[in-house]
């Protein structure tokens, strides 16, 4: 296997970026990439730790972050599975990268930058739904933002209907975790899941 061991080597084999690929990155928001954001009802976060790297999908009813100014973006943090892996890593390690996607889109919008996790009262009690409100709110601060060529969204079909891929080709969760642990109930997971979702999704 012929491996890149360098950035010289890397350079030579792909050459220099265009003037596009430079200019679009900024240090803060610009009014065509506050849209951009404003649209995205998901991003991917990735951060990273003493045990490594984590990437980890964050969605929302409407826009996924609020923005706060153009240099600070506010993201909820609702139910999950209280690994509390991505907020783990950011109090050690406050490095995080944040890539948002809009569905019907192929432009993608990335966000690198440091965050903090809040647990300030009034901003948790800004984002209340139905009630109830995250129990943090990660704090990101804009390092650089730039869209991310179209290509990779093009090339996967992602938003095509006729690409789409049938659930029930799939594994359940409940059959992954029976896969992991093989005398999981995977059939009682996957009856009540639908319900428990429901029942928690703020």
């Amino acid at each position: 296997m012929s491996i890149i061991r360098t950035i010289d080597e890397l350079h030579a084999l792909y050459g220099v970026p265009g003037e596009a690929a430079l200019v679009k990155v900024r240090p803060a928001l610009t009014a065509e990439y506050r849209r951009m954001i404003e649209a995205s009802p998901f991003l991917a976060l990735a951060t990273v730790g003493p045990e490594g790297l984590d990437c980890s999908p964050r969605g929302d009813d409407d826009s996924v972050v609020r923005i706060a100014d153009d240099r600070t973006l506010l993201l909820p943090d609702w139910r999950g599975n209280n690994r509390v892996d991505s907020l783990a890593n950011i109090v050690r390690d406050p490095r995080v990268a944040l890539m948002f996607l809009i569905p019907g889109s192929n432009s993608v919008l990335r966000v690198n930058g440091t965050a903090v996790v809040s647990v300030d009262q009034a901003l948790l009690e800004s984002f209340e739904v139905d009630g109830r409100h995250p129990r943090s709110v990660v704090v990101t601060t804009i390092g650089e933002v730039y869209f991310q060529c179209a290509r990779a969204v093009m090339r996967a079909a992602l938003w095509n209907p006729e690409r789409a891929v049938p659930a029930d080709s799939l594994p359940s969760a409940g059959e992954m975790l029976k896969g992991a642990k093989a005398d999981f109930d995977a059939e009682t997971y996957d009856r009540e899941w639908p319900e428990r979702a429901r029942n928690s999704m703020w």
